[in-house]
């Protein structure tokens, strides 16, 4: 008898600035609901499993709601919507862990273990969650597909330029008028994002230093790439930045970028899993980060080497 697949939604939205997910778990459940069944039947999987971050209490409620909600309609479970293909949803909750947001250690976490990466290979889609193929995948991924059926894939293509199509969920926060979550185009400039949707820069554009325009794992755009730059992959890999998660995080001048990126430095050492080799290759951040914390630190007090700017890079 063949292994059954399962399927995996990786809430686990950790990242500093990253807030897109949670608000499709908390104001529109039902899509992610909908999106999970397809994407099952999509796989042949025999159960879905949404993985959320433990402090998201409310959105937990919301899904859950909306799970039990598709339950008495008939929607999951067997014969799921009358067509004669048995599938299950669960909700599972992490306690906190950043790094659960890697896929092996999110399946570890949801075998009941310490989430902690596996060594890969084997990888997720061959030995996943309980040793079966394993489909690991994004809130926001899952949650457009219901859309994108019903609209039909040429209209979703129609959005942003070429290899980068479609819509993105972007999270403006920092020194802005008005921190938001905005479904937008791919491929929209990323200075009339920040004026249509979030009120633009405090106290007006010229006073922009700097943006990170992917989450905190991306390098930082001064304000001179800023202007003209577009929020898609390729226009901000060749400005030697990313879109990663599209986390917006505006910085004014008021703000000091040392001491900004010392700040995301040391989340990243508190964050880290800890692991030793052999079991995983986890040294490299383990030991990386703390001496990168310790590099920006000294930067921080103007207390650094001159030839350290270029270590952090080889961390």
């Amino acid at each position: 008898m063949a292994a059954p697949n399962y399927l995996v939604v990786n809430g686990d939205e950790s990242e500093p600035g990253t807030c897109k997910d949670r608000e499709i778990m908390r104001h529109e459940p039902h899509k992610l609901v909908e999106g999970c069944l397809i994407a099952g039947v999509g796989m042949r999987a025999r159960a879905g499993y949404i993985y959320i971050r433990g402090e998201f209490v409310n959105e937990r409620k919301a899904v859950m709601r909306a799970i039990d909600e598709a339950y008495a309609k008939g929607y999951l479970g067997k014969n799921a919507c009358g067509s004669g293909y048995d599938f299950d949803l669960n909700v599972h909750w992490g306690a906190g862990a950043y790094i659960c947001g890697e896929e092996t250690a999110l399946i570890e976490s949801l075998e009941g273990k310490q989430g902690k990466p596996r060594l890969k290979p084997p990888f997720p889609a061959n030995v996943g969650l309980y040793g079966c193929p394993t489909t690991v995948t994004n809130v926001e991924t899952v949650a457009v597909s219901p859309t994108i059926l019903r609209r039909g894939p040429e209209w979703f293509a129609g959005f942003g330029r070429k290899n980068n199509h479609g819509t993105k969920l972007f999270a403006i926060s920092g020194h802005v008028n008005r921190p938001v979550t905005v479904e937008e185009e791919m491929s929209i400039p990323l200075k009339e994002l920040i004026e249509k949707h979030a009120g633009g820069v405090r106290g007006g554009w010229d006073n922009l230093l700097a943006i990170i325009p992917g989450g905190s794992s991306v390098p930082l755009l001064p304000k001179s790439q800023c202007e003209d730059v577009l929020m898609d992959f390729d226009a901000l890999k060749e400005r030697q930045s990313g879109l990663g998660t599209a986390a917006v995080i505006v910085m004014d001048k008021t703000t000091d970028p040392i001491e900004a990126i010392a700040r995301l430095s040391y989340f990243y050492k508190h964050e880290s899993c800890g692991q030793v080799a052999p079991r995983c290759a986890c040294t490299p951040c383990r030991e990386g980060t703390g001496w990168l914390y310790d590099i920006m630190t000294r930067m921080k007090k103007g207390d650094a080497r001159l030839e350290e700017i270029d270590m952090p890079s080889c961390c």
